[in-house]
């Protein structure tokens, strides 16, 4: 494998890093380097802006509005973009319910779903988790029975980020309860705003914030239209899905964009008058996470390589997700000892994009607390990583 960029790879960088520094909105770049609040209005700004760049749809191919860019020229695309303090596009719509679409979905669901994730015109939420079916998805209980030319749904799904925003909602739902718990189960597109029977309610997390919700879902009528691919047939939906979910988890470029602030803290914050960065146990774990990013970052370009060469993630996608959530969830908490007693204080007033201080102390110090509590959730979402590491033990050791 040849981890070297070319010189057309280098040049698109260069592009790329042109790009941003012209079109990504200060404003923007500094809530996010600030790890400060985003709202909706920050990420749909900045998606129309990809997206009249023609940059938004990274995972799909060109003729549905993609960039027809190769694995390589992603990778680049979203480190760069972590560097700079772009935010995260939403992922629900484009890089999850959209490629679904495009393999299992009908010509009339491409034609009215497809150009409306691209203008941003629908926030997409994912109804999969639900109080007895979290990592064991397969157990879920939600169920849409069949009624002419619609389904009754009838269910809850819990854990759902950014629903409080959403107007459509992928769900997974069973339609033959008496099948095998990974058969029975359909892929259906739901319009959260012209259904009725449909009640989002707020779930606080620990830092504070108004993230994640549960979704209540009451005879709600849904068009047998809004089914993508088979009835019954929807876990090869949720799990073609799921492998672009866990692959982004790992987060590579945000990793090594919070590594380098870290640095930066620790040489500006004082142990016993010297430099933080000087004290050999900090020390120590930095380096021990400086070389665990690297080993991430060379097998994300391994699957990236097999990819280019027209391989599918198989178990390196979870080998991405327990690797690349540990550690920023250690970088996390570098941050939180290097902040010292000045990460104890949450004052959730310094999150807001607007705050102009003064704060309790450091600046870098005001999120430290939110980050390092909210981050719990990597290990747990998209499939924990105890799962992960049972599927490892499955597919690689035979167990």
């Amino acid at each position: 494998m040849d981890i070297n960029y070319t010189p057309e790879e280098r040049a698109f960088r260069d592009e790329v890093r042109g790009f941003l520094n012209d079109k990504l909105p200060a404003d923007i770049a500094r809530k996010v380097k600030e790890h400060k609040r985003l709202g909706k209005e920050d990420t749909v700004r900045w998606q129309k802006i990809l997206n009249e760049q023609g940059w938004l749809a990274l995972h799909w191919p060109k003729e549905y509005g993609g960039t027809g860019w190769s694995p390589i020229q992603k990778h680049i695309f979203e480190e760069e973009c972590a560097e700079a303090g772009a935010p995260t596009v939403l992922p629900f719509g484009v890089n999850m319910v959209a490629p679904v679409i495009i393999k299992f979905g009908t010509q009339e669901q491409k034609d009215h779903y497809l150009p409306r994730i691209l203008r941003s015109d629908d926030w997409w939420c994912q109804g999969y988790s639900e109080p007895g079916a979290g990592s064991d998805l397969a157990g879920l209980k939600t169920r849409a029975v069949r009624d002419g030319d619609h389904y009754i749904v009838n269910g809850q799904k819990t854990w759902t980020t950014l629903g409080q925003h959403a107007n459509m909602i992928f769900c997974l739902v069973r339609t033959d309860p008496d099948a095998k718990k990974q058969e029975g189960i359909s892929f259906l597109l739901i319009d959260m705003e012209k259904s009725e029977g449909i009640t989002v309610r707020p779930l606080i997390t620990l830092d504070g914030e108004h993230e994640v919700n549960e979704v209540f879902f009451d005879d709600v009528k849904v068009p047998v239209e809004n089914l993508v691919g088979e009835e019954n047939k929807g876990w090869t939906c949720a799990k073609y899905l799921l492998t672009f979910e866990r692959t982004g988890i790992a987060g590579v470029g945000a990793s090594k964009a919070a590594l380098a602030h870290l640095k930066q803290v620790a040489r500006e914050q004082q142990v016993n008058g010297k430099p933080l960065i000087e004290e050999p146990h900090f020390r120590a774990r930095l380096a021990d996470v400086e070389m665990e990013l690297m080993s991430l970052e060379m097998t994300n370009l391994r699957t990236v390589a097999a990819a280019e060469a027209g391989g599918v993630p198989g178990a390196e996608s979870s080998f991405l997700k327990i690797m690349g959530t540990e550690l920023r969830q250690e970088i996390t908490d570098l941050f939180r000892r290097a902040a010292g007693p000045h990460a104890l204080p949450f004052l959730p007033e310094e999150m807001a994009g607007d705050f102009e201080g003064p704060y309790v102390g450091p600046e870098f110090a005001a999120s430290v607390a939110s980050r390092y509590f909210n981050f719990r959730k990597l290990s747990i979402f998209g499939g924990s990583n105890e799962i992960q590491k049972n599927i490892i033990s499955k597919m690689i050791l035979g167990l």
